[in-house]
């Protein structure tokens, strides 16, 4: 069966990441050093990918003084699925657009082009910085000892349930879905906030199975809470999560995976030198060992950087297929 994934090709990320430049501007009055507050806001709940993603990095910056001494604040706003915190963003206008940074990836965008007319042109892609894939966990409560016995439940006609967060934890359920070849009313999804509400839900016996990210699993892997059982991805992770077989070792599929690429966006209205500064300041976290070991190698992720030229140019190609493929104008 023909392999389903929404990511563009490896060539096309490496050519982007090629693209050089920050975009500084003369009309902004010199050089951007922050003296105020940054404003960050993440559209997804505490716990998730997301927020573990940005209080990483926001971490990173206060510790290797990379915001001029300035506190960032992270703010949480997952009202209409994320889209109010984002819209907010977008039409943030003048000197706070200066200040004012969102994280963005595309579980973001995704349901953003579906459901808004936002588009990535309403933002300033500032830098990608690494990309993500997922993987099927069940637990305590889960009756099925492994991924391939609940397949066989559900084309037996049993109702199987999956969780996760929005945008591309329902496009890999969909990409599941589609090659398993069983209907959705029979292993069906649902929708949290936040893969850590989802995960939530499936401790607590309310799912049968939970999509999710290594970094929003970690802690409950470890505290053996959760159990991978299902490698969304090429080939299988390593360490505590190397016991979960691909999809094509458990039986006649091909593997499914639909990477999540991780990045900052701002306002549109952000000035060019703000803009030149945050990407700048992403690469430097994206150059520390913290990041390298605290955040990549510990949640498995692969770093990816792209300042704001290559970020902007690989998104704007993968918005564009993206809503291409769902026939979106």
């Amino acid at each position: 069966m023909k392999k389903r994934s929404i990511l563009l090709t490896a060539a096309l990320m490496a050519a982007a990441a090629l693209v050089t430049g920050c975009g500084e501007g003369s009309g902004s009055g010199g050089p951007f050093e922050p003296k105020d507050n940054i404003n960050w806001i993440v559209t997804s709940s505490p716990g998730g990918g997301s927020d573990i993603y940005t209080r990483m990095i926001s971490d990173i910056m206060t510790k290797e003084n990379l915001v001029n001494g300035q506190t960032i604040i992270v703010t949480n706003k997952t009202d209409g699925s994320g889209e109010i915190g984002r819209n907010e963003v977008a039409n943030t206008k003048g000197k706070k657009a200066d200040y004012t940074l969102l994280t963005f990836n595309s579980g973001d965008l995704m349901p953003m082009v579906q459901n808004t007319k936002n588009r990535s042109s309403n933002f300033r892609i500032l830098a990608i910085l690494a990309v993500d894939k997922q993987l099927i966990f069940k637990g305590d409560h889960t009756k099925y000892a492994d991924f391939s016995q609940a397949v066989e439940a559900a084309k037996s006609g049993t109702k199987v349930v999956i969780g996760g967060s929005k945008g591309d934890d329902i496009a890999t359920y969909d990409a599941l879905i589609a090659e398993l070849g069983i209907s959705k009313d029979v292993m069906s999804y649902i929708t949290y906030d936040s893969t850590g509400d989802a995960i939530t839900a499936a401790l607590g016996g309310h799912i049968e199975f939970v999509i999710s990210k290594p970094a929003a699993a970690t802690e409950y892997v470890a505290a053996g809470s959760l159990i991978p059982v299902l490698a969304l991805s090429t080939e299988r992770y390593t360490g505590n999560l190397a016991d979960a077989p691909t999809l094509s070792e458990i039986g006649d599929y091909e593997n499914v995976e639909v990477p999540v690429w991780r990045g900052v966006a701002a306002p549109a209205d952000m000035s060019d030198s703000a803009a030149a500064f945050w990407s700048e300041q992403l690469k430097k976290v994206s150059e520390t060992d913290a990041w390298k070991t605290d955040y990549l190698e510990k949640n498995k992720l692969i770093g990816n950087y792209m300042d704001m030229a290559a970020a902007t140019e690989y998104v704007t190609a993968y918005e564009k297929e993206y809503m291409e493929s769902i026939g979106v104008q």
